[in-house]
């Protein structure tokens, strides 16, 4: 059993590395630009923020790190001035963060400064003192200069005294200069300490909602990496001020050569069991293991998460696959056989940002089979690729444990992936249970407002990625889609098919190489905000701290807190959630938040990109609700997604999209209560007018379209 140790001990933590690198860096291109532009000179006191925040977060240790690390590259980029300069920032920083971290006071703010005055006016003066040639230069330049005061003075007989006191005062600075340069630097650093507790504190105030923690950190287990076999007893955990246990009372056993599949539904805590089997120490029961999990290390446990590019770290798929190991390790992998037994031959020399989602989930796995852990975990790795990528990262996943002897274990909400599994534990509010219930299919309900005039055009609309370089990439070819308004448009095709650049060019966000791309005959790139875009990860968009706060601020300042609950209203969303904060939200919830925040903002079209990714039946189906209500409001819906299954429900319209190239537009099924002409297959423009519909809208609740309304300033 693992032995848990106070996580302020030990060495660096990857949460404390990833954050000081960041930060870190951040700093680092503010003191530099604040050094070498001088109108951007007021960077310099903003420099402090990033590493106060380290310092009101973290040990002082990653203070120190990020510091030294952000400070070194500072000098080799600017020179020794803005190396000084950042690391005065770095102390005033560093003060602020450690006494709000303490919960202490401004008493604490004036001898922590105090105390880094002296120390800094020691410095100052020591330095001045070692280097005479600099000291005798910058005071030769203070001469000059008051003489020059003087030379010029003179010319006025009434302004002579004012020049011979500029000299003396000078002279007297000079020959006391270790007292003023010292008093200065120790008095502007108390200065500056008591003002940068209103002015940084108060930054540091603002963000202290933002989490803290990897949520994979364990405590150190300094015993040998032996993660197998690993056994559960009773075992659970809760996570800080939560009511309920997120697991409880689990017994399970894992040994090496099977392949165990987890599936459970959205909160029924299968990340929470994956991390007990990562090493995070349960909080009820026991988790047994021969030695330490060694998550990352060698030998150890490795896990494949759901976004794979947030696992992409190497510019080239050989440097990626490799990525953290030693150097001695590193050169004896055999990058060409894992990429070949991934399915990626031949691709080593390609750019990772090239891949398909597809693809690098298999890279993902390539660089964690480069480890040779003992247990992969593959934590909902195949809810962001398309069925037949699904499919085949199953498949790869199932042949692991025969060829390399390890552990698999398949954390997924899709029953079909669990098939190939030896063994399958099925979890349910974080109980283990028999079976998962069944939801039902969503079934279409007859469309309740006629299709209109044609809206968003694409005529001959080309795009390559990185133009006219040798990494040029082309993503989509003479594509030309008319779509109408009051149309639920579906886009389809696997990863890497050209989805996702076509949401980017029908939202205005990135205009295309070849052809247009136009809004009720206006290019789309002048009406940014008419074309709404909802990401395919919700998080992504998701940046102010509370639900309230994120739709009034997509909505506009207008947006009181009726419009704000109306927002809620249609999106099935309670009106108590306004409240929350983002970081509290469900997979699903955000979901609904973004919706939410696309009401508020009235666009006359919504593009959502894969909007089912990520969740479970029951959540899929109630975002099929949710979008079957907007097509029933009569919002223009563009839905690109490879779930062709669930979408068929509400969709009036498919294309297909292969290798970048438009396929032919079909309708998905036959209208079950209006002429089959009202969804056309290929609109044209003799069905430019309206057609009339005998029965009333059934709207969503408190969202009038607003098809007039000015575009907004911005675009998430």
């Amino acid at each position: 059993m693992s032995r848990a140790q106070p996580l302020e001990r030990g060495p660096l933590r990857p949460i404390e590395l990833a954050v000081g690198a960041v930060l870190g860096g951040a700093t680092v291109g503010l003191v530099t630009i604040g050094s070498v532009v001088p109108l951007a000179a007021g960077l310099n006191l903003v420099a402090a923020v990033p590493l106060g925040m380290i310092a009101h977060r973290y040990r002082v240790r990653a203070m120190i790190a990020a510091c030294v690390a952000a400070g070194l590259v500072t000098f080799v980029a600017a020179g020794l001035l803005p190396a000084s300069g950042l690391l005065a920032s770095a102390t005033v920083g560093g003060i602020i963060g450690s006494v709000k971290r303490r919960h202490r006071g401004l008493l604490s703010v004036l001898g922590l400064s105090t105390l880094a005055g002296l120390v800094w006016a020691a410095l100052s003066v020591g330095a001045l003192l070692i280097l005479s040639a600099s000291r005798n230069l910058i005071f030769d330049n203070l001469r000059n200069a008051s003489k020059g005061i003087q030379n010029l003075a003179e010319r006025q007989p009434q302004l002579a005294p004012l020049g011979r006191a500029v000299a003396d005062i000078t002279e007297t600075v000079l020959h006391w200069w270790w007292l003023w340069i010292g008093g200065g630097v120790a008095a502007g650093m108390i200065v500056t300490g008591l003002f940068s507790w209103y002015v940084l504190g108060s930054v540091l105030d603002r963000l202290a909602w933002l989490p803290t923690r990897d949520r994979l950190d364990a405590p150190p287990d300094d015993r040998p990496i032996a993660p197998l076999p690993v056994t559960l007893r009773g075992a659970g955990y809760r996570y800080a001020g939560a009511a309920h246990s997120a697991l409880h009372a689990i017994d399970l056993t894992i040994d090496s050569g099977e392949f165990v599949a987890v599936v459970g539904h959205n909160g029924s805590g299968k990340s929470t069991l994956t991390r007990l089997l990562a090493g995070l120490p349960p909080t009820e029961g026991s988790v047994e293991r021969p030695g330490s999990a060694g998550l990352g290390h060698l030998g150890g446990t490795a896990l494949v998460l759901q976004r794979p590019e947030s696992q992409t770290l190497g510019v080239l798929v050989a440097d990626d696959v490799v990525w953290g190991l030693p150097t001695e390790l590193a050169a004896s992998v055999d990058v060409e056989a894992l990429l070949t037994e991934v399915g990626l031959a031949g691709m080593g020399g390609k750019e990772t940002a090239g891949l398909s989602g597809g693809q690098q989930q298999r890279l993902a796995v390539a660089a964690a089979l480069a480890r040779r852990p003992a247990l992969l975990i593959a934590d909902e790795a195949t809810s962001m690729i398309d069925p037949r990528g699904r499919g085949e990262l199953v498949a790869l996943l199932a042949q692991l444990p025969k060829r390399h002897g390890m552990a698999v274990v398949l954390v997924t909400h899709h029953e079909s992936d669990a098939a190939a599994a030896e063994r399958v534990v099925h979890l349910q509010q974080g109980h283990t249970v028999d079976h998962l219930p069944a939801w039902p299919k969503p079934m279409r309900e007859a469309r309740r407002t006629p299709i209109g005039s044609p809206l968003l055009e694409l005529h001959g609309v080309r795009h390559t990625y990185n133009r006219g370089t040798p990494w040029e990439a082309p993503a989509l070819h003479s594509v030309d889609l008319t779509v109408r308004r009051g149309e639920a448009l579906l886009v389809v095709g696997g990863n890497g098919s050209g989805k996702s650049t076509l949401a980017w060019i029908m939202a205005g966000l990135i205009a295309p190489s070849v052809g247009r791309c136009e809004l009720a005959g206006k290019s789309i790139t002048k009406q940014i905000g008419r074309v709404e875009l909802a990401f395919q990860h919700s998080r992504l968009q998701l940046q102010k701290h509370t639900v309230s706060a994120e739709i009034t601020d997509w909505g506009g300042r207008a947006t009181g807190s009726g419009a704000v609950g109306k927002a809620l209203d249609a999106v099935g969303l309670d009106r108590a959630i306004a409240a929350r904060s983002i970081e509290e939200l469900s997979g699903g919830q955000a979901k609904r938040v973004v919706l939410a925040a696309i009401v508020a903002s009235h666009p006359q079209v919504v593009v959502l990109d894969e909007p089912l990714a990520g969740l479970d039946p029951e959540g899929r189906a109630d975002i099929v609700e949710l979008l079957a209500r907007l097509r029933d409001s009569g919002q223009t819906l563009i839905i690109i997604s490879h779930d062709v299954e669930d979408m068929a429900a509400i969709c009036d319209r498919t294309v297909h999209l292969r290798s970048g190239h438009l396929l032919a537009a079909e309708s998905l099924h036959e209208p079950q209560d209006i002429s089959s002409s009202s969804i056309p297959r290929q609109p044209t423009a003799q069905d430019s007018e309206p057609r009339p519909d005998p029965r009333p809208s059934r709207a969503v609740p408190g969202w009038q379209l607003d098809h007039g309304r000015p575009e907004r300033g911005g675009h998430r």
